[in-house]
């Protein structure tokens, strides 16, 4: 998807796509910086979009590993159907979910989640509903990985996984902040 396609169905989903532009290779770099793919077994990515983030995970990827997208919009789910590895599971639904799916392919925990939802669109019930989810189903010392355009939902992540990291991202359209927390 050029940039362009992207502004006009991100103009037209704002609410569940929360983004103007695709991410930068900056944010990129950021958001993936904490993940070990030569040990992660099971990655979970929530909001995959397009398939930025997704393409640069299954390419660094260890080839037993297994990565998990969860994708709500039509035009976006579409577009990740076209990724033909084996590895890739694509879901259609909302990540609030995620506990049921994994238990369908038989993935008990994961080892990290990748986030793009844009949680402050999102009534707060749902954000906590999947936040909770997500932590629930990562393993021990597993990492949620997430970037918003602000830092107003720090708070909700620091209440419910007792940790936050930020840091800022200035080289993206708009700036970005990529929010890490761990499962304790």
């Amino acid at each position: 998807m050029n940039s362009l396609d992207f502004l006009m169905n991100s103009m037209r989903t704002m609410r569940t796509t929360g983004a103007i532009a695709r991410s930068s290779k900056y944010l990129m770099r950021e958001m993936l910086k904490s993940v070990h793919f030569n040990h992660a077994k099971v990655i979970v990515e929530l909001g995959a979009g397009d398939g930025v983030f997704t393409h640069v995970i299954l390419e660094r990827m260890r080839p037993d590993a297994v990565l998990v997208c969860f994708e709500i919009d039509p035009k976006f789910y579409n577009i990740l159907m076209n990724i033909k590895d084996p590895r890739f599971i694509l879901i259609n639904d909302s990540a609030e979910h995620l506990k049921k799916y994994l238990t369908l392919h038989n993935h008990p925990e994961v080892d990290y989640i990748i986030s793009g939802i844009p949680f402050v669109a999102l009534p707060a019930e749902l954000t906590d509903r999947i936040i909770h989810v997500s932590r629930d189903a990562l393993r021990k010392n597993g990492l949620f990985i997430q970037f918003h355009y602000s830092t107003l939902i720090s708070r909700v992540y620091r209440r419910i996984f007792g940790n936050l990291h930020v840091q800022f991202v200035p080289l993206n359209l708009p700036p970005a902040f990529v929010m890490v927390c761990k499962k304790m």
